[in-house]
């Protein structure tokens, strides 16, 4: 027990101030930066209008499902087809929680390469779709002319620790600890050589991790424990890249809302894009690059408990305050799930995260008839409140928002 729970200690230390920092910079990001502001910029079917999604997608910490309504947002508002893949592309293999965690776990180097590696998989994909894609649709003009009533100061300053201490932490709280989870089981039951016999093949390492993380759900904060852990156990630092790179970009659920919104061949140059581009940097990092670089940092992670100096105070109080607010989170979700009750429920199958609701909830609000609207995501259901509202109009709104209505 002393093995499992020392490596799980060590990295909870290790990545809590990071998060915490991470989740308060994300808050200010959602409130204090207008979505118009950059919808304005991605209209255009050019390589600026792709840059600029790639460049605001990269700090924002949307996962793989959560990028999917902001992006189908996006594409409504006047984005262009390629910079809407560019933004799919970019925004769930970073974001500023998930790079501050990846400079405490993995280093600096790896905290350079994941960004690095997402702008220029964004670009290639975002140009692709542009030149090969984009003959069904060419962009459409903005259409959102009015804003939203503007928030007092101080409102969007509680707002943004709602949103970042707990409307994050609902939604990729369980999987950063199912990532520490994993990557403690790896310490003590992968054998310490499983992967030195494939160390001469890097490039079957890194199709061996993609088989199993491209359709798999992974946050890009969660996948770094378990890259941690993987590297202690001789998987190569290129391989380490694909897993967190591909893992947060892709999964089943994405692909097929992807498939259905922006068509088969996007995705198809979506996955393209991405596989090929983790790949391509993965090898240039196992041979042009010395291990050293992201060996070392990984070491060290996982070595601090022996130092005699032990564990910063401040270190151990971030990860109390982290367990605390986690907690708090979930009672709050599970208690406004049992709150009041509504007309008519639908269920719904795609949301997996608070942006899923808070989209869907949007808009079936903006449904004539509908007075209120509560998504529970536990459940998958849109519980409706209102008179003379269309359902038909609702399973409409739901689809095209890119999610299945199951019929009851």
């Amino acid at each position: 027990m002393e093995r499992y729970i020392t490596p799980l200690i060590d990295l909870l230390n290790e990545m809590t101030p990071y998060l915490l920092l991470g989740f308060l910079v994300a808050g200010i990001l959602k409130e204090f930066v207008p979505r118009r502001i950059y919808a304005d910029k991605l209209s255009d079917n050019n390589f600026r209008s792709v840059l600029w999604a790639a460049l605001l997608g990269i700090p924002l910490p949307l996962c793989s499902c959560g990028v999917i309504p902001t992006a189908a947002s996006l594409r409504r508002e006047g984005a262009s087809r390629g910079a809407t893949v560019s933004f799919l592309i970019s925004t769930p293999q970073t974001g500023v929680d998930s790079i501050l965690a990846t400079a405490s776990v993995l280093g600096i180097p790896f905290a350079i390469c994941r960004p690095l590696v997402a702008l220029i998989t964004a670009l290639a994909g975002g140009c692709a779709v542009n030149i090969w894609a984009n003959d069904v649709e060419n962009g459409c003009s903005i259409t959102c002319s009015a804003q939203k009533n503007e928030k007092s100061f101080m409102r969007k300053c509680i707002d943004t620790l709602r949103y970042g201490f707990i409307d994050m932490l609902q939604d990729i709280g369980k999987w950063i600890v199912i990532g520490l989870v994993i990557a403690a089981i790896i310490t003590i039951a992968v054998p310490e050589d499983f992967f030195t016999g494939l160390s001469k093949y890097p490039l079957l390492n890194m199709l061996v991790i993609l088989l199993f993380s491209a359709p798999m759900y992974l946050c890009a904060t969660g996948s770094i424990p378990i890259a941690a852990a993987l590297m202690l156990k001789g998987l190569s630092p290129g391989a380490a890249l694909v897993l967190l790179i591909a893992g947060p970009a892709t999964n089943m659920a994405a692909m097929l809302v992807i498939n259905k919104i922006l068509g088969r061949r996007t995705l198809v140059i979506y996955l393209l894009s991405i596989i090929v581009g983790a790949v391509a940097f993965g090898l240039a990092i196992d041979y042009l690059l010395p291990s050293e670089w992201f060996n070392t940092a990984v070491n060290n992670a996982y070595c601090n408990h022996c130092h005699i100096d032990g564990t910063p105070w401040w270190q151990t109080a971030s990860s109390i305050i982290f367990i605390i607010l986690l907690i708090a989170a979930y009672i709050l979700r599970f208690r406004k799930g049992k709150s009041g009750s509504m007309q008519k429920s639908f269920r719904i199958n795609g949301m997996m995260c608070n942006h899923c609701k808070a989209n869907v909830e949007k808009a079936l609000t903006n449904i004539k008839g509908v007075t209120a609207v509560r998504v529970e995501l536990a459940e998958g259901r849109a519980f409706i409140d209102g008179e003379n509202f269309s359902a038909k109009e609702i399973i409409d709104t739901i689809r095209e928002l890119g999610y299945e209505y199951i019929e009851e």
